[in-house]
């Protein structure tokens, strides 16, 4: 499970989550609260994704997001000040899952649930195939992440422009952080 502490507008909960699969319902404990979380496919919806909380919809709006760093976000139009102040014991996570940070509070910019792609593991990037507005088919390669000497290709969860590069070459990444946005 991994754990983080989430500050949203000066107010802390503690969250947990596991895997977050982007075609069924997963579970998310807020403040040892579990909640169902699922996402929802809208085509029309550009700006962001939507997901579906305990059965009530939320359309999330997410800016690049640095890893310990304050964010911005909106939920339905409404902004929120948030920020992730720890994170223990790392799950496994679909490459082309968001995080459930995102979920909950909309995090790091995502489009349509399949299109942010998620560091896997832990490591560092050492190599960035694609920029902002390259298109790429679903299998294509965008990243090589470093981890324990050996190189992993991460490639697209779908096809696609890339709307965002998150990372940089040179730069580590945890389990979970958000490396690219395709829409």
């Amino acid at each position: 499970m991994l754990k983080r502490e989430i500050t949203i507008d000066g107010k802390t909960h503690q969250v947990e989550f596991g895997e977050c699969p982007i075609d069924s319902p997963f579970t998310v404990k807020v403040n040892n609260k579990p909640l169902e979380v699922s996402f929802e496919q809208e085509p029309n919806y550009n700006k962001g994704f939507s997901i579906k909380v305990n059965g009530k919809s939320f359309q999330v709006e997410l800016p690049s997001a640095q890893r310990n760093a304050p964010f911005s976000i909106k939920v339905n139009n409404i902004p929120f000040n948030v920020e992730v102040k720890s994170a223990t014991s790392m799950p496994k996570i679909a490459i082309a899952a968001p995080s459930p940070v995102s979920v909950l509070v909309s995090k790091p910019t995502k489009v349509q649930g399949e299109g942010v792609v998620i560091a896997p593991m832990a490591g560092k990037i050492i190599s960035i195939r694609v920029k902002k507005g390259d298109s790429v088919k679903m299998g294509s390669a965008l990243c090589v992440l470093e981890a324990m000497k050996m190189e992993n290709e991460i490639t697209s969860p779908k096809g696609g422009v890339i709307e965002e590069v998150v990372v940089q070459e040179g730069k580590a990444v945890n389990e979970g952080d958000i490396l690219m946005l395709i829409k």
